[in-house]
């Protein structure tokens, strides 16, 4: 089989796991924690400045065309750690025109989801958000779902990147960092997310099926 036919299989297997994720796990918060943000994520349209801020993290370089593909995530949500090799395989193939950009949006229902945000966000505010925005999904699976506080395990991931520890700790801890990601989460309960992972494309909220759908939606909104 060919590497190239391989590749896209695999892809493909992982669509199918992360579909069957969000059906066993999707709205998995209550209706009560969510806040009031409808029952169904709307379109939004591209000016509407709660869907991305001028400070919202994009993973990587800004693509060359103004389409942007937003995704409000959790780092601990099972559904977003399977969609994470889709959006990889995306940004291969799409990263130099569109921009990926990434909203924090930790679920209630996650012990350490919201320490996991505030890891990142301090991260990035030493240059290294994509880096640990990978290691949050690379080890997921290894600290996922425990119910005790892992401050010390991303405090390691900060250590393992080389960032400067003080001032990692005192971002961590930092009122504006929980600030920073409460504001994308109020944000994403106004334009009715209630549930990761939530995407939105153009401003317009985007619900693939498969692969193909977020390939052809890629497509049409580059008018390619």
């Amino acid at each position: 089989m060919k590497p190239q036919l391989k590749a896209t299989l695999l892809v493909a297997a992982v669509f199918v796991a992360v579909v069957a994720v969000l059906l066993v796990v999707g709205g998995r918060d209550d209706p009560a924690d969510a806040g009031p943000g409808g029952d169904t994520p709307s379109g939004t349209g591209t000016t509407d400045s709660r869907l991305v801020r001028d400070d919202s993290r994009v993973l990587g370089e800004r693509g060359s065309s103004d389409v942007e593909l937003v995704e409000f995530l959790d780092f601990e949500c099972e559904a977003c750690g399977a969609a994470y090799p889709v959006v990889e395989d995306l940004r291969e193939r799409y990263g130099d025109k569109v921009s990926f950009v990434v909203r924090y949006f930790p679920l209630p229902g996650h012990f350490n989801a919201e320490r996991a945000a505030r890891a990142v966000e301090s991260a990035a505010r030493q240059g290294k958000f994509e880096e640990m925005y990978r290691k949050m999904y690379d080890t997921q699976s290894s600290w996922g779902e425990q119910r005790v506080p892992l401050d010390d395990l991303f405090r390691g991931y900060a250590e393992e990147l080389g960032l400067d520890l003080a001032r990692y700790d005192a971002d961590y801890a930092s009122d504006e960092v929980a600030a920073r990601v409460q504001r994308d989460v109020d944000d994403g309960l106004a334009l009715g997310v209630q549930g990761t992972p939530t995407f939105f494309l153009g401003g317009e909220l985007l619900q693939p099926e498969s692969v193909a759908d977020f390939e052809r939606a890629l497509t049409d909104a580059l008018g390619e």
